[in-house]
Order: C-alpha cells, then sequence, then structure tokens
C-alpha cells in the first residue's frame, strides 16, 4: 500500500525493520524482521504515527515508500558499489574495528568515506522529506553518524535523537580516524546522543571537546552556533515478553529435553550464541576449554559446549579469515578429545530461528557470553530472561556493557585472563542449587524491570524534554 503523508516521528536506520520474501508463486512480499529494535519501536510508531527510513537490504531498485505490518515505510536505495564501499568499507571495516578497540587494524580509504558522506546525506534527505513539522527523528548507529548534523541544516525545526549501539572508543584510539571533527560534527546535530555505557558518553564528550569548538561540561555540550546537546547513557535491553511466552511454549519445553539427549545427556552444557565476529572471544573461549579437558579439569562426559556462530559479513576479508581460525580450533579440539558420536564441541555455523534459540537457552546450565568488546550483548539479557526456573549460570565479559547492569548475579570474567576464564567456567559448572537461584533472581530482577520498551521510552521521553 502506498504512503504519502508525512510523520511526527521518524526513524532512521540503515536497515528497514522488514526482510524481502518471496510468496509460493514468485510474488515478493515484506515480513516484519526479528530484533528487539523493531519490537521497542514499534509501539511508539504506532502512537505518533511514525514512519522508517532504511535500506531494504537489496541493491536492486528501492521499492519507494510503502506500508507493512502498521508502519509507513521509507526506503532508501544503494547500489552494489555503495554497499561496498559505504557499509562493508566505511562502517564495517573502518568504524567497527576502530570502536571495538583496534582488534583488527581498521582500513582508512577515501573513497570508502566519500561513499559514507555521499550515503549519509541521502538518507538525510529523506528523513527531511517524510518528517512534520517539529517531529522527533530517532538515529540508529554507527552507519549513520553524519545524518544529525545534515539533518539539522536542512530542518532546524527537528527534534534529532541519535543513539549508538556499539562502544564509542577512547581518544587515543578514535584520534586515529582522518575524518574525526566530521564524525564529531556530525552527532553534534543532534539534541540527544545516547549511548550503551557512562564510559563512552564520556570519551565522546572529551572528544567534541577537544576537536570540536563545542566545550563539554558534565552531560552536555555546548555548540558554538548556541545549541545544547545532551550526552548521556541509555542501556538498551530485550522484549522479556516475547521470550517468557516462548518458554512456556510446549514444543520448546520438549526441544530442550532433546537438545540435552542430542549432544550426550553431559552433566553440564555450556553455551555459546554469537555472531560470527573477531569481537565475540569465541577463540579465547575455545582455547579456555581446550585447556579444561587437557588438564583433566572436566572430560567430554562432564561438560560439553555447544557454540552457535551465525554468519556474518561473509565477503569483508577478516570475517572468512576468523571462520578458518574458529573452524580449525574446533576440529583439533574434537580431533583430540571427542570420540564417535561424542564430540567436546558442537559447532553450529547457521543462524536458528526464537524458538530453537531459547530452547538452548534453556538446555543450558553455563551461558558463557566472553566477548572481548561489545556495546551490550543481549544474547546475555536473554539466558535471564529464558531462565524462569532460577536454574543456570552466566559467565559474562567485563567487556560487555551488560556487565554494568548484571555484574551482581553474572560470573564476570576478563576473557584475556584464559586460566581466570577456566577458574570462573569450572566456579560456573559447581555452583550449587541455592546460590544459583540467588544469582538468577538478581539477574532477573534488572533485566525484567528494564526491558527494551522501557528503554524506548526512556530516550523518547527525555528527548522530547532535552
Amino acid at each position: 500500500m502506498e504512503s504519502t503523508g508525512k510523520s511526527s516521528f521518524v526513524v532512521v536506520a540503515n536497515r528497514l525493520p522488514v526482510d524481502r520474501v518471496l510468496a509460493a508463486d514468485g510474488t515478493p512480499t515484506w515480513r516484519r524482521s526479528p530484533g528487539g529494535l523493531v519490537s521497542a519501536l514499534a509501539p511508539v510508531m504506532r502512537k505518533y504515527h511514525g514512519a522508517w527510513v532504511g535500506w531494504p537490504g537489496s541493491s536492486d531498485d528501492a521499492p519507494g515508500s510503502f506500508s507493512s505490518e502498521d508502519m509507513d515505510l521509507v526506503a532508501v536505495s544503494l547500489s552494489a558499489e555503495e554497499v561496498a564501499m559505504y557499509y562493508e568499507g566505511f562502517s564495517n571495516a573502518t568504524l567497527w574495528p576502530l570502536y571495538h578497540d583496534v582488534i583488527v587494524a581498521p582500513e582508512y580509504h577515501r573513497e570508502w568515506w566519500d561513499a559514507y558522506r555521499r550515503v549519509n546525506e541521502r538518507f538525510a534527505r529523506k528523513a527531511a522529506d517524510v518528517a512534520e513539522h517539529d517531529a522527533i527523528v530517532f538515529v540508529q548507529d554507527y552507519q549513520l553518524q553524519l545524518v544529525p548534523n545534515m539533518l539539522r541544516q536542512l530542518r532546524p525545526d527537528l527534534k534529532i535523537g541519535f543513539f549508538l549501539h556499539i562502544p564509542f572508543p577512547p581518544a587515543e584510539l578514535f584520534a586515529q580516524l582522518p575524518w574525526r571533527r566530521q564524525i564529531l560534527e556530525g552527532l553534534l546535530g543532534a539534541d540527544l546522543i545516547g549511548f550503551q555505557r557512562e564510559g563512552a558518553a564520556h570519551n565522546f564528550a572529551a572528544l567534541a571537546d577537544r576537536y570540536t569548538e563545542a566545550t563539554a561540561e558534565d552531560h552536555r555540550i555546548h555548540t558554538a552556533d548556541g545549541r545544547s546537546v545532551r550526552v548521556q547513557q541509555f542501556p538498551i535491553s530485550i522484549d522479556v515478553a516475547e521470550i517468557t511466552d516462548l518458554v512456556s511454549e510446549p514444543d520448546v519445553v520438549m526441544r530442550t529435553a532433546h537438545i540435552r539427549e542430542e549432544i550426550g545427556s553431559p552433566e553440564h552444557m555450556l553455551l555459546g550464541v554469537d555472531r560470527l565476529d573477531y569481537t565475540k572471544g569465541i577463540g579465547h573461549r575455545l582455547k579456555a576449554f581446550d585447556e579444561l579437558l587437557a588438564g583433566k579439569e572436566i572430560t567430554p562426559d562432564d561438560a560439553v559446549l555447544v557454540q552457535v556462530a551465525t554468519p556474518s559479513r561473509e565477503r569483508v576479508e577478516a570475517y572468512q579469515t576468523l571462520r578458518d581460525e574458529i573452524e580449525l580450533q574446533v576440529g583439533r579440539l574434537n580431533g583430540e578429545y571427542g570420540r564417535i558420536g561424542q564430540p567436546a564441541v558442537h559447532y553450529l555455523h547457521s543462524s536458528y530461528e526464537r524458538p530453537e534459540l531459547v530452547s538452548l537457552l534453556r538446555a543450558a546450565d553455563v551461558m558463557v557470553v566472553t566477548p572481548l568488546r561489545d556495546g551490550m550483548n543481549l544474547v546475555a539479557k536473554e539466558y535471564v530472561a529464558a531462565r524462569t526456573d532460577l536454574r543456570g549460570a552466566l559467565v559474562l565479559s567485563e567487556f560487555a556493557g551488560a556487565a554494568d547492569e548484571l555484574g551482581d548475579g553474572a560470573f564476570l570474567v576478563n576473557p584475556h585472563d584464559i586460566d581466570g576464564l577456566k577458574r570462573t567456567l569450572l566456579a560456573a559448572m559447581r555452583i550449587d542449587d541455592a546460590e544459583a537461584e540467588q544469582r538468577m533472581r538478581a539477574l532477573r530482577e534488572h533485566v525484567l524491570h528494564y526491558d527494551v520498551t522501557r528503554w524506548a521510552e526512556d530516550f523518547v521521553a527525555t528527548l522530547r524534554a532535552t
């Protein structure tokens, strides 16, 4: 259905909240994408007759404006070359590694920057076209950091918010970026800038004070043109109700029991669920598990590790190399310690539907979330939401944003410290029922209180008041 109206609430994100699917007769249709951000913002969009501006995920001709799932959608077209340079290049081979502590060296190419700037301007113009006078515009994430200021120049009447879902680096890393001033000034076009952690907000304020004409004071940044920009922590969360509903589904209950049987009914099932990304610490996790087996502190009868590694950015060379390394590590480990029909590590390089993932979360005795750097890591919160039985233990990296909120109940660990990681995994496996219940109760109290709807409401309310 065509949509021609203006909107008082506009979300601007790299991707539209729908996926293109083909019906049996070959007719293309659109289906709502899974994910917490869509669930969080859908009620706000309905309330304010919102519109969502984003790329449909294909370099084919964009479908223009249309409606789906009670949302007005505005497609931004990208050529195959722009996808390669703006998205795979500058966004994911320059900004992503830079913002994640340079685990892999960032690449700096001027043609990538030119594409990034050009695409950001296209997003800004689309948002300016669809927004009503005095509308709220909520811009999402690192791919669109120039949009706030571009939009400010086009439409000074708008109330503009920006949220960064990944970490924001300290000065010694961010200073490497040749276009550091342009990125900072791009973000300063917003009225409110949200970050996952307080430290990221401090990093941004200090850098804006140093590299632009703005001055930082507490949680405010005063720009050269007399505006005041609020900078604040807004830790994102999950759709708790969705997971709680799935936990009680008969198919999920049955599948949970079957998973334990399929892996040989070990005493302990350890679980990792990650995108196959070099920030997630999968290799460190496998090394610690390997050494526990080598030292005979555990056996494959005692503990089995199930590692889900969702395919990610498979056209980027660093990710191709990572996959080869991880699969070689898994193969060597299983060759050393596995038996016929009973590998020590079950490695699953695939995407899974939500019911299967919730079944895995319910089956796991120990959830291992050990990223080397992560803005939040929602899998940790999803595990907590799934444990309505108050069982299980969460091993959580102190370098994940979730550690700020879940530190009271989780086993916090430095994933670079392999000996420390081994001790922590053993402690989590050997926890008694009373302590497990006490820890999980504390974790659930926080996750249930501050879900993704609360996150969205807090951000929008703060933006409206700014």
